[in-house]
């Protein structure tokens, strides 16, 4: 198989560590040989080379903060636009793992637009192209022949999507009811220990669960962006941000954490995904209820399903590697599957 990978920051680099550390078990167990033919950046430099590229120098170079410190060798073609190398490369899939814009998708919703059209299959961990424009990216998807697959867009490398889509086909979802956002929930397991929400914060960011610019993840949109995914995946539900109706977690203060947990509740912010729309807000839960348990900067979802009644997955929603497994396991459905 044969992959272009555009996007190289932390989940990208997850995918080439595991492609790098897991080669020989790959090829034994499953008989999956990868290639990195094609690899791309905004900011770094585009690289493509029908025969492959060496996933140890583009660690190197990347460690450099620059492409341009690939080697050269013979075949190597450099600095192509972004959708010309995707249309041009050999590559039989596309790995989409550029930042998220949850407003209009753009650029990697016109990269996996160019994918489809030049006949790859489509991998995603960008957020963006599914939550703007799933129904049509499957219809294009569909009438090309081509796996248009995204695990890594929800709980990281935590099977949620494939959970729901497969492992639960027969059942019918009614809802989805979610904790999608690592650095909330663990700021609200700190305070519920004694921290203050300034505290938790700053401890947050000092672990890498919490960006510079937290306000996505606090005021909860990192996790409406999630529930839009799921929405359009289980029930082919189109809902904007401005549809979700949001509210982060910056309100909350230990006397909310106290009460509750003298009420025998805990505070979790919790996604809600029916057909009939979507929401994110802190909510009370008994501690008896599965996601009440869910600590520090896990991630859980329960489906309401007709069959089985509720079911609860639970395991990391982030991560280097846990969503660069996310874009593997997608990578060998395609491999066991390939239509």
């Amino acid at each position: 198989m044969k992959i272009a990978l555009i996007g190289l920051g932390s989940v990208g680099q997850g995918l080439l560590q595991i492609l790098k550390d897991k080669a020989a078990y790959l090829e034994e167990t499953y008989n999956f040989k990868p290639e990195i033919v094609a690899v791309g950046t905004a900011s770094k430099g585009t690289l493509y080379h029908p025969d492959g590229l060496d996933i140890d120098d583009l660690l190197k170079a990347l460690e450099a903060r620059h492409l341009r410190h690939y080697p050269d060798v013979y075949g190597l073609t450099r600095n192509w636009d972004i959708p010309f190398l995707i249309h041009e490369c050999n590559a039989d899939v596309l790995v989409e793992c550029s930042p998220t814009n949850l407003q209009d998708g753009q650029p990697a919703l016109s990269y996996c637009q160019v994918a489809l059209n030049s006949g790859k299959h489509v991998v995603m961990a960008n957020k963006g192209p599914i939550a703007v424009a799933y129904s049509d990216l499957r219809a294009q998807a569909k009438n090309a022949g081509k796996h248009l697959l995204f695990e890594g867009t929800v709980m990281a490398g935590t099977p949620s999507i494939r959970l729901a889509m497969q492992a639960l086909a027969g059942c019918e979802i009614t809802e989805a009811r979610g904790i999608f956002n690592g650095t909330t929930n663990y700021i609200l397991t700190q305070m519920e220990g004694g921290m203050s929400y300034a505290d938790a914060l700053v401890r947050a960011q000092q672990l890498g669960y919490a960006e510079t610019d937290p306000s996505a993840d606090v005021e909860g949109w990192d996790a409406a962006g999630k529930g839009i995914i799921l929405a359009a995946a289980l029930f082919n539900k189109r809902f904007t941000l401005s549809e979700m109706s949001v509210q982060g977690i910056t309100h909350l203060t230990a006397a909310d954490i106290k009460a509750a947990s003298e009420a025998g509740e805990r505070w979790k912010l919790i996604v809600k995904i029916t057909p009939e729309g979507g929401s994110v807000k802190p909510t009370r839960l008994p501690m008896n209820h599965p996601l009440a348990g869910v600590g520090g900067s896990t991630n859980a979802v329960t489906y309401t399903t007709d069959l089985l009644g509720e079911v609860t997955l639970v395991g990391p929603g982030a991560g280097r590697i846990q969503t660069g497994f996310a874009l593997l396991s997608d990578l060998l459905e395609i491999a066991r599957n390939p239509y």
